[in-house]
């Protein structure tokens, strides 16, 4: 017993007592930081498999809301829902004006990012735990809004309300994953998100594909009431869920980090190892702290965390400005290209669930294959498939035209879901520092939903019969933003694979230019790279033989 109370405070007694007790800390972080570099996918999981439990678990918050926030666009193929809100046409059939579209879309985008916003802050003060039970509630409290809807208004401030606890999950979700779980499985976690936005929208489309017989207004209720289905088990769980020790660190609640990584991992990780870990991720907050950084949302936009923050943010604008917002909208695409709603929505099913294997596929590249790569490749592709159905948009619409051009979207989905859609939250969630991972992450996301409510308005006029009716040749208009953002990949996205936090620091810190992250040498640890006044005085021990932007 006092052996485990002495092994309890050595980290505080690290930190707190001075020069060569700094140096201790430092070994025992350059030994964590070595045996996690050594460990394989098999190894991680079987030291971390509550690591992996836990933060799945957290992800499944990405399901209900990708369900949740997949309903609306899904309802726009819905008879039933376009019948009882939208206008009746000229040639007999029932839309939601173009207006409104966007305004629904918009209005869940609204209150996603008051959510992010408000998130990153409870979540830095209080805690995840506490900051995700009182999100999932909230959720719970505001379904009620959508599910007893009697006019569109009703719809558009569920939309509101309901984006703010959603917004909160997309922080939290992808962060918790990073925090909680060793080098081996970071992409893997972090990337799981994007499985979950996928398994989310395919039973949204699953389930609304079995009620289109229904005439009624059932046939849009009863998706919304099964929205009260994930919350609860999700919150059990989330109660015996172990807080994040990164952020018990950033507290100074040594002694709890340590009994939250001891819930995090199995009886194969000796107490040593938990002690080296958490010397590891207090190295981190110390070296983060060496170079004056702050916690605030204005601390991310000063020195060189501008850089990372400006990074994160266009990491996550890439899967607007991609194109798929077009390439995605399967559904809505084919029933404009003539598809009856039955064969669009079977269409929407066979695409999502070519999306899950996409993303499943990209876990055996990851560990392989560098972030900024796959980035490079999965937009160049995408250029090509969105100018490819463009050219096909220009003739009259035609059966066999419309086939072939859901086929590439097809393409289109599987090739995003493979790149950009899932590297994107291992890419937000290692470019920032430990200490604003959450308020940096709140950023981006917000970044993102700022250009989604741009896309919101851009793309129901490009599809919809009562507006631009552009069908096909919308793929040219993605076509060109998805250019701008391949020339900003290549120029601008650092490659982050394999590197440790305290590495990623001293990278930024250093300047070094992004076409050079991958051959930077770094050594965190040496004499010159970690010093107390915070300046590295050895600037060649720390960084060598690379170039700076």
């Amino acid at each position: 017993m006092q052996t485990t109370e002495i092994s309890e405070k050595t980290v505080e007694a690290n930190i707190h007592n001075g020069p060569q007790d700094m140096e201790h800390l430092t070994h025992e972080a350059q030994t964590a930081t070595q045996e996690q570099r050594n460990m394989t996918m098999y190894e991680a999981v079987k030291k971390y498999p509550k690591a992996v439990g836990f933060s799945m678990l957290m992800s499944l918050c990405i399901v209900m809301e990708a369900y949740d926030t997949s309903l609306i666009g899904s309802f726009y193929g819905l008879p039933q829902f376009r019948k009882r809100f939208g206008v009746h046409l000229a040639n007999g059939d029932y839309q939601l004006t173009s207006a409104w579209q966007s305004g629904l879309q918009n209005a869940t985008q609204i209150g996603q990012m008051l959510g992010l916003f408000m998130g990153g802050i409870l979540a830095d003060r209080y805690g995840y735990k506490k900051t995700f039970i009182g999100a999932l509630i909230l959720n719970i409290a505001f379904v009620f809004l959508f599910f007893f809807a009697k006019n569109i208004g009703y719809i558009f401030a569920g939309g509101i309300l309901c984006g703010l606890p959603w917004g909160a999950f997309q922080t939290l979700t992808t962060t918790y994953a990073a925090d909680v779980t060793p080098l081996a499985l970071r992409p893997i976690m972090t990337t799981y998100t994007n499985m979950c936005w996928v398994f989310g929208q395919f039973i949204a489309t699953g389930v609304l594909r079995g009620l289109l017989s229904r005439p009624d207004d059932w046939a849009w209720r009863i998706p919304y009431a099964l929205q009260w289905v994930f919350p609860v088990p999700i919150l059990i769980g989330v109660i015996f869920a172990p807080e994040s020790p990164t952020w018990l660190v950033r507290q100074g609640r040594l002694d709890e980090a340590r009994v939250a990584m001891r819930g995090l991992t199995s009886s194969a990780v000796s107490e040593h190892e938990v002690d080296t870990t958490i010397s590891m991720i207090s190295h981190t907050n110390e070296l983060e702290k060496q170079i004056r950084e702050g916690t605030t949302y204005a601390d991310c936009f000063r020195g060189t965390n501008l850089r990372r923050t400006m990074i994160a943010s266009f990491v996550w604008v890439a899967q607007v400005s991609c194109g798929i917002w077009f390439g995605g909208n399967v559904i809505y695409f084919l029933e404009q290209a003539g598809f009856d709603p039955t064969k669009a929505f079977s269409f929407g099913l066979g695409t999502n669930a070519i999306a899950i294997v996409g993303t499943f596929a990209s876990w055996f590249i990851l560990p392989h294959v560098g972030r900024r790569t796959l980035y490079l490749v999965g937009l160049s592709v995408m250029f090509t498939i969105l100018i490819c159905v463009g050219g096909m948009g220009v003739p009259a619409p035609q059966p066999n035209l419309g086939w072939a051009s859901g086929a590439l979207m097809m393409i289109y989905v599987i090739v995003y879901d493979m790149t950009v859609g899932p590297t994107c939250y291992c890419l937000v969630a290692e470019i920032p520092s430990t200490r604003l991972r959450i308020k940096t992450v709140a950023i981006a996301r917000n970044a993102y939903l700022l250009i989604s409510i741009g896309a919101n308005f851009l793309n129901p006029p490009i599809l919809n019969p009562s507006a631009w009716n552009l069908r096909g040749k919308g793929g040219f208009i993605w076509a060109a933003l998805c250019l701008c953002q391949l020339v900003w990949t290549y120029f601008c996205l650092p490659e982050p694979r394999g590197r440790t936090p305290a590495e990623m620091d001293m990278l930024f810190e250093h300047g070094v230019s992004a076409r050079k992250f991958s051959k930077a040498k770094v050594d965190a640890f040496s004499e010159g790279g970690f010093v107390h006044t915070g300046v590295y005085k050895n600037e060649d021990a720390s960084v060598s033989n690379v170039e700076r932007t």
